[in-house]
């Protein structure tokens, strides 16, 4: 790869880095906290190109436009252009840094959805002992209660005392549909990036579902079947809902 292209790459890559940060679609890829390091990264990286072009241009002036020597093709160029010519060949394994950089700038992929969520392996939520249910904080007041996903499913599997029995809930998320037709509330949660995504869900009850489509996000509030979340099925809840409405997708959609 050239010079001037490689000056090139650096500078679409930081540019692009830092045109996910500033708009907030880095959210769609990262956690919150990582904003600070894609910013500083991306700065990197156009000061380094920045750096390469002014030297690349102080260089061609002071030899006066003159091409390199080993630009030349001399005597001893005659082993390359023979029959193993390709062996002269400029790698094109840079170039794939493009991928990305075309992907942010045309494309914008979105947040992972409904076919991540369906084609995970399951994972059931954290561990505990119902035992020791105290090491769950008591549920605010009020006719609904605001959670998490991860919250709820993780109470429903693990809280011996049984907190969220006969308490309305309010969850949001998106919808997903099994291969059978089931249609479930899912969130995705994220310890440091996509790449390490895992969804926690919760099977919907009680509404006509056939309406819901995957990817949709809504809110809906419900409350919990008990017992529901068991380990034959991974632990995922049911919720009976009584109130589904669509809302936008959120500027984070994940959970951490």
């Amino acid at each position: 790869m050239r010079r001037e292209t490689q000056n090139i790459v650096l500078v679409l890559l930081g540019g692009a880095l830092l045109k996910i940060a500033v708009n907030g679609t880095y959210l769609r890829y990262v956690k919150p906290a990582l904003q600070p390091w894609l910013i500083a990264a991306g700065t990197v990286m156009l000061v380094l190109a920045a750096v390469a072009i002014g030297r690349d241009i102080r260089t061609a002036r002071r030899a006066g436009g003159a091409v390199p020597a080993e630009a030349g093709h001399g005597h001893h160029d005659h082993g390359v252009h023979g029959g193993n010519a390709h062996l002269g060949r400029p790698p094109r394994s840079p170039w794939l840094l493009l991928l990305p950089v075309m992907a942010i700038f045309l494309v914008s992929p979105p947040a992972l959805g409904a076919d991540t969520v369906n084609r995970a392996a399951p994972r059931p939520p954290a561990a505990g002992d119902p035992a020791k249910s105290t090491a769950f904080p008591p549920l605010p007041a009020g006719d609904v209660v605001p959670m998490k996903i991860t919250d709820f499913v993780t109470r429903s599997a693990w809280d011996g005392t049984n907190a969220l029995d006969n308490r309305a809930v309010r969850l949001t998320g998106f919808v997903v549909r099994d291969p059978a037709g089931a249609a479930y509330l899912a969130r995705l949660v994220i310890t440091c990036c996509a790449a390490d995504a895992w969804p926690v869900k919760a099977r919907l009850a009680g509404v006509d579902t056939a309406v819901l489509r995957n990817d949709e996000w809504v809110d809906v509030v419900g409350t919990l079947v008990p017992g529901s979340a068991t380990q034959g099925n991974q632990y995922v809840p049911t919720l009976t809902a009584t109130d589904v409405h669509p809302v936008p997708a959120p500027a984070d959609p994940y959970e951490y």
